[in-house]
């Protein structure tokens, strides 16, 4: 895990005395409010509904148990006791104080982390596969990459105001668990043929008002040159990005207008301009920022032995069995297992978690995972590196602390951003749907029968709960005055992405968790042996659950 250096942590401390000036100088009213949105903006705070929100960076997910118990003791102290884990791997603190927040920027740089970049129109916290490092099916560990872009995109004075916000993610697996295609960059490592390593760069993706899947305009790019290629990107479109429209200004609506083609040749010409600059990367700096994630230590163990012993386990103890199926993934090294703690038990909004949790987590990443955790885009948390015969007595222990709900990949392992209960734009409340669809279905044999199911539920048309890439997804609309939700379905976040289709007219609260029940329905009456839902979908098409769903309503 990177540490930081001298310059890192001068930065922050700077900028931290320069926040607590800024924000001193406006609630004396020596600042206007449009002079400080944009200061707080970068510095990670909003202004919601009923209190400011401040957005803390987690950097491709990492976070230690020093990191967690800070967390704790500032969401104790300086919040209501709980935080949020937000889809881009982030933590959100939804009730600080104004005056409090310099406060809090401080006792976050104390354990090297801040909310620099976490929000306004820059380059927005680096997000990658929350199994990074440890997943069989990975190319390259990505997260060297994700800090070397860190480094480069922190306080970047070129691209300190973009068009508009600027998300990136990367990902060195097979499988796309990272969403790289709804980014507005996307990266995925690859070792060629030669045995070299570089980059497919997907552009111009993302969510919101205009949904898109990015493009990829190049294939390769070596290890060496992705610097000068993001650059070029981030200068193209730097340059003539919409700046009049706002709902305009994101880079695919650039890429859409353009046309990929010619935003390409745009940015070779650029590329070629910059590529053999200092900017370029030495294998010695490469080097350098693979130094900072080394192995942890692990043990020589016999995988089949302890696979046997949990399997005995898994007999005498059918809920541990439940849990060990949804809840651990294999691991690279033999005789270890990732493990995710669900944050989405009936009755919680998804992704919240509680100070006295999150040190419990910070004890359990000591105790099992060599003081490490992960957040992830799904909202919970992951224990990367536990030892396979320690998963029974790691199990106990989560059961105790609430975080063994073994859901992961069903129906209720939902995505839901905070809604109407928090965002200030938001059209419609997110988190009692999500609690009246988790009620709805509470049998966890049913969701199991059921398959691998991603249910994303967004406030807003901003879609922060990522709703369209959903297999069904949720979106809370305003029909004058009241809220209402349409739903869409056909999306998927992975390496198959894909955005989902408007089923027809939006439901009232009280009529989704019996929409989503038809939904269901049709999907096992017209499924065939082994498939998902997504699956069925793509098969049958749209027309079959518009069917059912109405004809119900009706």
């Amino acid at each position: 895990m990177y540490k930081y250096d001298e310059y890192d942590n001068t930065i922050i401390r700077d900028r931290v005395a320069q926040f607590r000036g800024q924000t001193e100088r406006y609630l004396a009213g020596e600042l206007k409010e449009e002079e400080f949105l944009p200061l707080r903006l970068q510095n990670g705070l909003y202004v919601q509904r009923l209190a400011p929100m401040l957005r803390v960076n987690v950097p491709y997910g990492m976070i230690n148990s020093t990191q967690l118990r800070k967390v704790a003791h500032i969401a104790r102290h300086y919040d209501k006791g709980y935080v949020h884990i937000s889809t881009r791997q982030n933590i959100q603190f939804n009730w600080p104080e104004l005056a409090e927040v310099p406060d809090i920027l401080s006792e976050l740089a104390d354990v090297e982390m801040h909310a620099t970049q976490s929000s306004g129109s820059c380059i927005r916290n680096v997000t990658s596969d929350q199994f990074a490092a440890i997943s069989s099916d990975e190319s390259v560990d990505p997260r060297p990459y994700c800090e070397i872009i860190r480094q480069w995109s922190s306080f970047h004075p070129e691209f300190a105001f973009l068009p508009r916000k600027f998300k990136i993610a990367v990902t060195g697996a097979s499988e796309d668990r990272a969403a790289v295609q709804v980014h507005d960059i996307g990266l995925q490592v690859l070792k060629n043929d030669s045995g070299d390593y570089g980059f497919r760069v997907f552009v111009g993706g993302g969510l919101g008002r205009t949904p898109v899947i990015g493009t990829a305009i190049n294939e390769f790019v070596a290890e060496q040159d992705i610097l000068t290629y993001l650059e070029a990107i981030l200068r193209i479109y730097n340059q003539i990005g919409r700046r009049d429209n706002k709902y305009k200004a994101r880079i695919k609506i650039l890429v859409k207008a353009l046309g990929a083609d010619a935003f390409k040749e745009k940015v070779e010409a650029e590329w070629q301009r910059i590529k053999n600059t200092a900017l370029a990367l030495t294998a010695e700096e490469i080097d350098r920022a693979k130094s900072f994630f080394t192995e942890p230590a692990y043990k020589t163990i016999d995988d089949s032995q302890v696979q046997g012993e949990l399997n005995e386990k898994s007999q005498d103890h059918a809920a541990f069995g439940k849990w060990l199926s949804r809840n651990v993934r294999s691991h690279k090294v033999p005789g270890y297992a990732a493990v995710t703690l669900s944050l989405k038990p009936t009755g919680v909004a998804p992704g919240d978690i509680t100070d006295n949790q999150l040190e419990i987590i910070a004890d359990l990443a000591d105790e099992f995972s060599f003081g490490e955790a992960r957040t992830t885009h799904e909202q919970n948390i992951v224990l990367g590196d536990v030892e396979k015969a320690r998963l029974f007595e790691l199990w106990e222990k989560l059961r105790a602390a609430g975080f063994a709900t073994a859901n992961i990949g069903t129906l209720t392992d939902m995505i839901c951003c905070p809604g109407g209960d928090f965002c200030s734009l938001a059209n419609a409340k997110s988190i009692p749907i999500a609690e009246s669809i988790q009620r709805q279905f509470d049998n966890l044999d049913y969701l199991y029968d059921l398959g691998d199911l991603d249910l994303n539920i967004s406030g807003c048309m901003n879609a922060c709960g990522h709703h369209h890439i959903g297999h069904i997804g949720i979106l809370g609309v305003d029909k004058k005055g009241q809220e209402f939700y349409q739903v869409q379905l056909g999306g998927n976040a992975g390496t198959d992405a894909s955005l989902g289709k408007v089923l027809g007219p939006a439901f009232g609260a009280e009529e989704m968790p019996q929409v989503v029940q038809t939904l269901i329905d049709t999907f096992v009456a017209s499924r065939v042996e082994g498939e998902r839902f997504i699956d069925t979908y793509k098969r049958i098409g749209l027309q079959p659950f518009k069917e059912k769903v109405y004809a119900k309503a009706d």
